[in-house]
């Protein structure tokens, strides 16, 4: 099965699947134990802290660790509604996660953020929100999941800076995939293990000392999160993000051969994919993208992505119709909404996301697949 759908979980890499043994294997203890089981445990929970803080670009006291981006976003913005007060600005574009914990803990503080018929979020109309005053946080993913658009974080991040509010930003799809040395610079930081190859049920959120805890009944996590951490898991979690750091450029003017390669066969991909199937659309084909996503509207009539998954599936090769978290609803693609297409037209879209392990020959035998799909559907060339 050649596997075109890591946005959603990346497999478990082998470096992480290595350091998730060696812990279960030398460090059994709970790391709250007042014993010297307990103390290496706890040596071992700082020392990945301080790993994942020098990769961020933060201090290690700021690095909370948690079960996952759903809990990191939720904390997040249980920590706004909870220090801030005001409007709180939520782009049109974020993870269904990050929608449902805006409306648990800030209801109608929200405010929405428009994006353009690309998928970035209208930069111009947040410094207008911000000028006018009274602004209390804003709330911008750093790429986002389904069409892999990159989003100005940094500028956001320099821009909230400057006003004095509060940046919470989703970047599970980022971290692992592109440098993150900076984005520590961000208020509030989601990460999520299974996004690059770390072990399900297990992240981390980079927030302020004073984080209001979400999760309570223990003092773990200096009293910022409640419970006995995951400690194999986070160490397979960094394990695996640090292999990830080494094949990215050490600065954004760094060059990346690993990168610059991954790059070029997506882009190659998409070239012989319109070639092949000229009434084929890529979402966001002239803005910045994530180097392993492609998300394209496909040729036919309208809810025709759930026969190309099948046929997809089928023929061997296994790709999303977008947020893994939103698949089996009924409704249009929140995102494309956003960006202006038509609910006719978001029902044609797939989403190909692939992994570090991905090769040119994956993504040429996927291409070979959609042939042999699009003549079965009808949809393509004899």
């Amino acid at each position: 099965m050649r596997y075109f759908d890591h946005n959603a979980t990346h497999p478990l890499s082998a470096v992480a699947r290595a350091a998730w043994l060696d812990a279960v294997e030398r460090l059994p203890s709970n790391p709250s134990s007042p014993h010297r089981w307990g103390t290496r445990v706890a040596n071992a929970l700082d020392e990945a802290r301080e790993q994942v803080a020098h990769l961020l670009g933060c201090h290690p006291s700021e690095i909370v660790w948690t079960s996952g981006a759903t809990e990191s976003n939720n904390a997040a913005l249980h920590h706004l509604s909870r220090n801030t007060s005001g409007p709180v600005l939520v782009s049109a574009i974020e993870h269904p996660a990050v929608l449902a914990a805006t409306r648990r803990w800030l209801g109608d503080r929200s405010r929405t953020i428009p994006v353009t018929a690309e998928g970035v979020v209208d930069i111009a109309w947040i410094e207008h929100q911000l000028r006018a005053g009274l602004i209390a946080g804003v709330v911008v993913m750093a790429a986002n999941n389904e069409t892999g658009v990159l989003q100005p974080w940094s500028e956001l991040a320099t821009l909230c800076e400057a006003h004095g509010v509060s940046y919470s930003c989703d970047a599970a799809q980022w971290i692992g995939k592109l440098p993150a040395h900076l984005i520590g610079r961000c208020s509030l930081v989601v990460g999520c293990a299974h996004k690059f190859g770390g072990p399900q049920g297990v992240g981390f959120l980079k927030g302020p000392a004073k984080l209001a805890p979400l999760l309570v009944g223990g003092p773990q996590e200096e009293g910022r999160r409640g419970g006995t951490e995951n400690v194999a898991g986070i160490l397979s979690m960094v394990a695996a993000l640090r292999d990830r750091a080494a094949s990215l450029p050490a600065s954004d003017s760094s060059a990346s051969t690993a990168l610059d390669i991954r790059l070029a066969w997506r882009d190659q991909f998409i070239s012989r994919l319109k070639t092949l199937l000229p009434q084929t659309r890529i979402v966001g084909e002239s803005v910045p993208r994530l180097w392993n996503t492609v998300a394209a509207l496909m040729p036919g009539t309208a809810d025709c992505r759930r026969r190309w998954v099948v046929k997809l599936d089928r023929l061997g090769c296994a790709v999303s119709t977008g947020s893994a978290c939103s698949s089996g609803r009924e409704q249009p693609s929140h995102v494309l909404s956003a960006m202006g297409i038509a609910s006719g037209e978001s029902d044609r879209m797939l989403r190909f996301s692939a992994g570090w392990e991905t090769t040119e020959e994956d993504w040429n035998e996927l291409l070979e697949t959609i042939r042999r799909a699009a003549i079965d559907l009808g949809a393509g060339p004899s």
